[in-house]
C-alpha cells in the first residue's frame, strides 16, 4: 500500500501547525457560542425570576383586596351602635363577607398585621378566623389560618380614608367608637429590597356604595 500524494508528488494531508490552528479556532468558537448560551440562559432566568416576583405581588394584592373590599359593618349586638373596624398603623382587624375558608363566601373575622422590630423589617400577615367570634378572647372552637404575605417588609405603615371628611383626609387610627362608620379605602405602604417602595388603595365597598 502506497501513501497518497499530491499531484506534485508530495504526501497529501494537514500540517502540525494547521491542525493546531483548526483547534485553536475551533476553542474559540466554542467558547464565544458557551458564553452566548450563558447569556441567553441568564437572561431568560432573570425574567423568570422577575415574572414570578410580579405575579407572587399580583396574588397577594388580589388576596388582600378580596378582604378589604368585602369589609362588613358587623355589630356586636343590634343595640350597639359602632361597627367592629379596628384600624392603627400596623394593624387592622374587621370582619369580612369574603372568606377563603368558606370558598369565598361566609362571615370571617381578619386581623393584617406587621410583626417587626421599629426601624428592622418584619413580616407582613394576614389571619382569618371562622365561624367569627368577637366577644371569647381564646378563640373557642373554630378554624384559623394564617398565611404569610410578605417577608421582609419594612416602613409599614396603614391608612384610612374618612368618609365623613368633605375633602379627601386619611387618617392613621381608626376607632369605631368614635367613627361609626366603616371607612371609604384603606391605604397600604411599605417598602421591600426587590420591590422598593409598595403602595396599595384598597376602596371598602360597603362605605363607597352607602348613600
Amino acid at each position: 500500500m502506497t501513501p497518497r500524494t499530491s499531484a506534485l508528488g508530495k504526501p497529501s494531508g494537514f500540517t502540525l501547525v494547521e491542525v493546531i490552528l483548526a483547534l485553536t479556532l475551533f476553542a474559540l468558537l466554542a467558547t464565544i457560542l458557551y458564553g452566548a448560551i450563558a447569556l441567553s440562559h441568564g437572561a431568560v432566568e432573570k425574567s423568570q425570576r422577575s415574572f414570578e416576583k410580579n405575579q407572587s405581588l399580583r396574588s397577594a394584592v388580589e388576596f388582600l383586596a378580596s378582604y378589604i373590599r368585602s369589609s362588613y359593618p358587623y355589630r356586636l349586638s343590634p343595640q350597639d351602635p359602632s361597627f367592629f373596624y379596628q384600624g392603627e398603623e400596623t394593624e387592622l382587624s374587621f370582619i369580612s363577607s369574603f372568606s377563603l375558608a368558606m370558598g369565598g363566601r361566609g362571615m370571617a373575622k381578619i386581623r393584617l398585621s406587621w410583626e417587626g422590630e421599629i426601624g428592622g423589617d418584619g413580616v407582613l400577615k394576614l389571619e382569618e378566623q371562622v365561624p367569627v367570634r368577637l366577644s371569647d378572647e381564646n378563640g373557642g372552637a373554630g378554624l384559623a389560618n394564617e398565611i404569610v404575605l410578605r417577608e421582609r417588609v419594612t416602613a409599614f405603615r396603614l391608612a384610612y380614608l374618612d368618609p365623613q371628611s368633605e375633602k379627601e383626609e386619611w387618617v392613621e387610627r381608626w376607632d369605631p367608637a368614635e367613627r361609626k362608620v366603616l371607612p371609604r379605602a384603606v391605604r397600604l405602604s411599605f417598602r421591600t429590597a426587590a420591590e422598593g417602595e409598595v403602595e396599595w388603595v384598597f376602596p371598602v365597598m360597603m362605605s363607597v356604595l352607602a348613600p
